[in-house]
């Protein structure tokens, strides 16, 4: 029996008991095009349900969870191109076909167990397959677990010619034979399968032993993930998911102490000081991003394909690729301006007129600013997107611009790599030269400026390798794979910068213990970093006056102040009165 409702907009709602009265026989209800907005409870109660088809029902928003209260089925329920945001909890157990294309709203699913005889799934997110690749239908299930000695059996029956089983109406004898090999009693001991104590005959009519068991039928799903969105968390791995923490707390809170201690330092505001403000705030960036994504995927862990499109199209994931893409081009950024500073200070170090003034270093950080602010825009506007994979990173190449905005990210982050080496080559050159430096110093020096290139390749080169790759669309690295350059080499810089370039200078811990003796801490300890202080500060005094102008040897010291540390060493009485702490 069908029944036909369609094309009607001024119905807006199904009320309970709507199709109660009808024919006992299956009921197919095909209620399409109509202005359904929400449909109650008990809403098909006394029906016995064959199909229910709701498509293109635009505005229908609501089905109650004990709608099917009541009905029997239905088999197949159709709610594709409709604003339904959830199915109900109860009447979900008996269909076998569920259509839900184009149901952009329906982005969480019941609980898995509600569909125990879903056999065909046609829905509108790859990641809902994900729930269903494992699941089994509650017959299988039940089958799978009485009768795993049978497969003996299937495997002859399976052998037999075709136009033996054409002929032979076999199930029920295959069924028979069964029954007459294996008594059906209800003694175990006596009996290796004892199915009187399970199924009444009743309940074996109809079961076909090589269509039902030996052909078991498979729970199919469209449309199916793809190799950016694979069925996995966000992170994929479990050792991932741990190391996350560890390498997330350590960016973030490694640069927010340099931050700290900068910003409240009673020294003036130095060039370097205010290139490490730059770089540590992008830096701490990134521990936010990497702590965004290490939260997420704790909060979905199990169960990602419940939460991927709401994590994917939302405000988090565009918020998760914004931090990262900005943290990301900023510390390149600033990292080589650092680097081309420092190159400068050391070649035109007898040449104060040649200085880097922070009026001119303000406008420099101003314009990388703006660069990476606007490069981390345009995924948000279209070019390439942040939604195409769980870790929010722009993987979208689909089009020629997309293509071009990631080949202009690698290959400026590649350039800034090579001007980085170039520049410490001709710093370990300068600094080489005998009369200026001793043997161990020159040695620390190279040691160090090593570290720093190190550090930057081991960050840069893997990324960019692999992302240049799949930019031409021959990608050598899956997605899963990626995960793990994602969490070991991405933020290298992110947790290293702030040591190497900070915290194990001798400028920065004074100022630490400057300001932990302010909050009643290690006050021995900063006393003798203010008698150190003031011992190089008149020491300094007196051998500037003697002396009628700069000297190569004075020089050794401005060479190594700028690789030591990020603070330049005092040059005359002004910049030393300037430099001098405020001691209350």
């Amino acid at each position: 029996f069908q029944r036909e409702l369609c094309d009607n907009l001024r119905m807006t709602i199904i009320p309970q008991n709507a199709f109660q009265g009808m024919n006992n026989e299956s009921l197919t209800l095909k209620l399409y095009k109509n202005g359904f907005e929400d449909i109650h409870s008990h809403a098909f109660n006394g029906t016995k349900l064959n199909q229910l088809i709701l498509k293109d029902n635009k505005n229908l928003r609501r089905i109650h969870n004990d709608a099917l209260r009541g009905a029997t089925g239905p088999d197949v329920l159709d709610i594709s191109s409709t604003a339904l945001e959830s199915l109900p909890s109860y009447g979900l157990e008996a269909i076998q076909v569920l259509n839900a294309t184009s149901s952009y709203s329906l982005k969480r699913l019941p609980p898995l167990d509600k569909f125990s005889s879903l056999l065909e799934a046609v829905l509108t997110y790859p990641s809902h397959c994900c729930a269903f690749r494992n699941l089994r239908t509650e017959r299988q299930n039940l089958l799978f677990s009485i009768f795993d000695n049978f497969s003996k059996e299937c495997e002859s029956t399976m052998r037999r010619p075709t136009n033996e089983m054409l002929n032979d109406s076999s199930s029920t004898l295959l069924w028979s034979a069964e029954r007459k090999t294996y008594s059906f009693g209800t003694d175990y001991e006596s009996s290796p399968y004892s199915y009187s104590t399970i199924f009444d005959d009743s309940e074996m009519a109809g079961f076909d032993f090589e269509y039902d068991f030996c052909q078991p039928k498979v729970l199919t799903c469209t449309p199916e993930p793809d190799a950016f969105n694979p069925c996995e968390d966000i992170l994929g791995y479990s050792f991932l998911r741990v190391l996350i923490w560890f390498i997330n707390i350590l960016a973030i809170a490694g640069n927010f102490t340099v931050l700290l201690v900068l910003l409240t330092s009673h020294y003036k505001l130095t060039v370097p000081r205010f290139l490490m403000c730059n770089l540590s705030f992008a830096d701490f960036c990134m521990g936010l991003y990497l702590l965004l994504i290490a939260s997420v995927d704790a909060q979905t862990s199990g169960q990602y394909y419940n939460h991927a499109i709401d994590w994917q199209t939302g405000g988090g994931c565009s918020t998760a690729g914004f931090f990262t893409v900005f943290a990301s081009e900023l510390s390149v950024y600033t990292l080589t301006v650092i680097t081309l500073e420092r190159w400068h200070t050391i070649t035109y170090a007898m040449q104060l007129d040649r200085k880097l003034r922070l009026r001119h270093a303000v406008p420099i950080m101003l314009g990388g600013w703006l660069f990476s602010i606007g490069i981390a825009l345009l995924p948000l506007f279209g070019v390439s997107s942040y939604m195409k994979v769980s870790i929010c990173l722009p993987m979208d190449i689909e089009t020629g611009l997309s293509q071009a905005y990631i080949l202009l990210i690698l290959v400026l982050n590649v350039v800034a790599f090579v001007v980085i080496c170039a520049c410490y080559i001709k710093i370990y050159i300068a600094v080489q030269n005998p009369e200026l430096v001793a043997a161990n110093k020159d040695t620390k020096v190279a040691k160090r400026m090593a570290i720093l290139i190190f550090t930057d390749f081991t960050c840069m080169a893997p990324i960019s390798f692999f992302a240049i790759s799949a930019a031409f669309k021959v990608p050598l690295i899956t997605v899963t794979n990626s995960k793990i350059l994602l969490v070991l080499f991405y933020p290298v810089n992110s947790c290293a910068n702030p040591f190497l370039y900070a915290i194990f200078t001798k400028a920065f811990r004074r100022d630490f213990f400057l300001l932990m003796s302010k909050l009643g801490c290690c006050k021995s300890r900063a006393e003798l970093y203010r008698m150190n202080y003031f011992s190089a500060y008149n020491s300094n005094c007196k051998n500037g006056g003697a002396a009628t102008a700069p000297t190569k040897a004075s020089q050794a010291f401005l060479l190594l102040s700028a690789l030591e540390k990020p603070y330049p060493a005092p040059r005359d009485k002004t910049s030393h009165k300037e430099n001098l702490p405020r001691v209350p």
